[in-house]
């Protein structure tokens, strides 16, 4: 049964290479089912146009192509753009394209749902149901930049992985599809323009220093006081902001980049002098930047919106401390598509 047969995007070079020699065909051939695959975003073997129909109906009969389909789209006053993908076994996840200054950015999901429980999070909300493959997520990034094209006129210029799902809990898929898209050989995106987000998973921060990744990572952070943070955001009972702080220690020792900080700004919540004093205390572990983000409200939450003078005294204090801040302005809220309201809400 097809269901029981491999997707083909799973395979690496070697394996294909040795594959297609097992079957009898020159080792060339798989350089040029690969570029199918990676560099042009084949969905199916009948593309491969330069392949013969043998070779076709041998790699059918062994393979499949695991497709990710836009099956809904709604746009924003804004500009940006939502999509609902669909995959070959009927979950759903969304990916959302963000033009502004003459680029688009692609935030995409790594997880269908999530299992992490942020109590601000739409996605959070959801549950879990399953990781999203490397090819997956591999081709929601493609089928990305094809809408971009499409839309906007020109292609993604830059990757948040920030969508549904805790990616590092989606380790391996993730990175094997982040390798893809940055490779010469498929998309070419320099990993400078990809950023990945991460609640806090301390120990797979220090596997990414240990794997030398070289693309940008963004912290979750939201509250820098234990007892909030553990209110909140889960995971920080498991890892603490101090296992946190030492993991952060590490990834900038060995990679030498800069960390960047997400703060939600939840009014009454987080947004006072105490919790901005606490946040640029914690900071102080390597150089990085501060990225403060407006609430975004989704139904039957129980969270508000900062007012603008807590935000100014927040934002005054961080600069007086001579740290990096930026206001990241919410886009696509309009249509549940800003930070923490992806939640599938077309069924």
């Amino acid at each position: 049964m097809e269901s029981g047969l491999r997707d083909i995007r799973e395979l690496s070079r070697s394996e294909l290479e040795a594959f297609l020699v097992g079957v009898g065909e020159k080792k060339f051939r798989a350089a040029q089912v690969y570029e199918w695959i990676w560099k042009k975003g084949a969905c199916s073997f009948d593309e491969m146009s330069n392949i013969s129909k043998s070779l076709r109906d041998i790699l059918s009969e062994n393979f499949r192509f695991c497709n990710v389909t836009c099956v809904y789209t709604v746009a924003s006053v804004d500009g940006t753009r939502k999509f609902l993908f669909e995959t070959c076994d009927g979950c759903r996840f969304e990916g959302v394209l963000i033009p502004g200054d003459g680029r688009v950015t692609a935030c995409i999901s790594t997880q269908i749902g999530c299992q992490m429980g942020c109590a601000f999070c739409a996605t959070g909300q959801l549950g879990f149901k399953r990781n999203l493959t490397s090819g997956e997520i591999f081709h929601q990034v493609f089928s990305l930049n094809g809408l971009s094209n499409e839309i906007f006129g020109m292609p993604l210029s830059n990757i948040v992985i920030m969508g549904m799902g805790e990616p590092l809990m989606n380790y391996d898929n993730t990175l094997m599809a982040i390798n893809m898209v940055s490779s010469e050989q498929s998309m070419g995106m320099s990993p400078q323009r990809i950023t990945m987000s991460t609640c806090g998973i301390a120990p797979q921060i220090r596997r990414l220093a240990d794997d030398g990744v070289r693309f940008n990572l963004s912290i979750s952070l939201h509250s820098a006081i234990d007892a909030k943070r553990n209110e909140i955001m889960p995971i920080n009972r498991k890892y603490p902001l101090s296992e946190l702080s030492g993991a952060i220690k590490y990834f900038h020792a060995k990679t030498g980049s800069r960390v960047t900080y997400e703060y939600l700004m939840l009014g009454g919540v987080n947004d006072g002098f105490d919790d901005a004093r606490a946040l640029t205390e914690f900071t102080k572990i390597s150089p990085c930047k501060i990225n403060i983000i407006e609430y975004n409200p989704h139904p039957d939450d129980t969270f508000r919106r900062s007012g603008s003078d807590a935000m100014e005294k927040f934002i005054s204090h961080i600069e007086s401390c001579n740290i990096v801040v930026t206001v990241r302005k919410s886009k696509g809220s309009d249509i549940a598509a800003a930070c923490g309201q992806l939640a599938n809400m077309k069924k």
